[in-house]
Formats: C-alpha cells, structure tokens, sequence
C-alpha cells in the first residue's frame, strides 16, 4: 500500500473533484465518481470498471476484508481523514470512494415484450435517481433518457442506490430518433400528462410498452405528447392529480408489471 495520501493537489484526488464538479469533465475523461460503501460494493458486484478505489485511514480500518473481488486494474489509495471529509459531498462520509468507467454507449435489444420508461426533460436528480431505482425494483426492462439531466452525476448516481449498475439505461436526445426505436419496434407508447383522455386503470400493458414521463414542473411538451398513442392520466379519488414526477413513475410502474 502506498503513503497515505495528505495533499487535495495528488493527481488522483484533483482528477476526482474534477468529475464530481463537471459534467464537461466526466464526458472527456468517460469517467464518474462514487461515493458510499454500499454503492461502491455495488459497483464492484456487478463488475463495474473501476479505476481507482480511494479509501481513507479510517476506512481502510473498519473494512480491512471489503475489496478482496478481483478489481482487475484498479488502483487503490489511502488518503487522510481529513481529505476525505474535504472531497466528501456528505456531511459524514465513510471514507470510500471510486472513479469509474463510463460504460460505452448501446443500443436498446428487443426481443420480448419490453416495458421501458423514458424520462422526457427531467432536471432534477434525485427524481432520476428514484425512477432508476424504483425500475429496477419492479424489474422494467429499461429507461430511456432525453434531454434530462446528467445521468452520471454524483447527485443522480447517489440516488439510485446501486440501481444505475442493474439498469439497462440508453441515452437518446433526438425527439425523432426516440419515436422511430418505438415506431420500428411496434411499441405502444404513452404519455403521462394530467388532463389524458385514459385513466391510467382503465390501461393495459401487454405487449412492448413505453411510458414517457415529463419534466417535473412543465410536464412533457404537446408535440410530443401528440406523437404517443395515447395520453394517460393517473386519477385519485375522482379527481385529476398533479403528482411528483417520481412518484408519478411509481404507480405506472406498479400498473406496468402487472401485465
């Protein structure tokens, strides 16, 4: 094991606070960070490419059997408490902390009846991260992102909890080349929006199914509610609700795997 590392100026330590600021950043360098043991294990378990672990004395200690996987390249340095509190985003860090290999870029496989999810101008990363982690617990084949924030950042990946590594998760900015994956590949889509002509009830979900969902404070724009097949209103007690965009993927979600 090398020196415990005390400098913010090591070429490690300055790469990650790099990515953790800067989406530019990341995108040149294909690379982003964790912070977190559970993420991190995470990461590790499902084999994630891993760069660099950074533990700090204090972590290396309470977790001395953590990282005995084969993490192939991986270098891994210690780095002073006090370090570690002044790269940590969280008010008590645990000392554990990864730079990670952006995975490279593909295109959505069909070959079932795949249920997916697009999330249409979301912006808010904690949102993301709950719709992420509430796929992969309902076991939706994907998400589709478009014009959302930036999935590798360190507020989105901390929400998912460890989902982001489970998920198949595509990225797609061009509104045309998004309907024509749909269009090619006789998906039924759906457009979330407060004021549809469906109840979300009265919907059924057989056959390849996507669900957009709409940015958090405008919803999802008309044009492109139009384009979908239909537009889905979720209903409470007779009335028509205006639902958190999470939330509101939770319960299309749960109508979703039931089919």
């Amino acid at each position: 094991m090398e020196n415990i590392i005390t400098s913010k100026d090591n070429p490690v330590i300055k790469l990650y606070q790099k990515l953790s600021s800067s989406k530019k950043e990341r995108i040149q360098y294909g690379l982003f960070v964790l912070e977190g043991l559970r993420i991190t294990q995470d990461a590790i378990n499902e084999n994630a490419h891993i760069t660099h672990l950074i533990l700090t004395q204090n972590a290396l200690e309470k977790y001395p059997d953590l990282f005995q996987a084969d993490l192939r390249d991986t270098k891994t340095i210690v780095i002073s408490n006090e370090l570690g509190n002044r790269i940590s985003a969280t008010s008590t860090t645990q000392g554990v902390f990864a730079i990670c290999s952006i995975p490279q870029q593909k295109k959505p496989i069909f070959s079932g009846n795949e249920k997916y999810i697009v999330l249409y101008g979301l912006q808010d990363p904690g949102n993301v991260g709950m719709i992420i982690r509430t796929a992969d617990a309902f076991g939706m084949d994907g998400i589709i992102m478009s014009g959302s924030c930036d999935l590798y950042s360190p507020k989105v990946i901390r929400s998912t909890m460890g989902s982001v590594f489970r998920t198949n998760i595509f990225i797609e900015n061009n509104t045309e080349n998004l309907f024509s994956i749909f269009e090619n590949n006789n998906f039924t889509t759906s457009a979330t929006v407060i004021d549809g002509d469906m109840s979300l009830t009265d919907c059924t979900f057989t056959g390849r199914q996507a669900v957009f969902i709409g940015n958090e404070g405008n919803g999802l724009p008309q044009d492109v509610s139009a384009r979908c097949d239909r537009r889905v209103t979720i209903r409470m007690n007779g009335t028509i609700n205006s639902l958190n965009a999470g939330m509101a993927s939770g319960i299309v979600m749960w109508e979703m795997q039931k089919y």
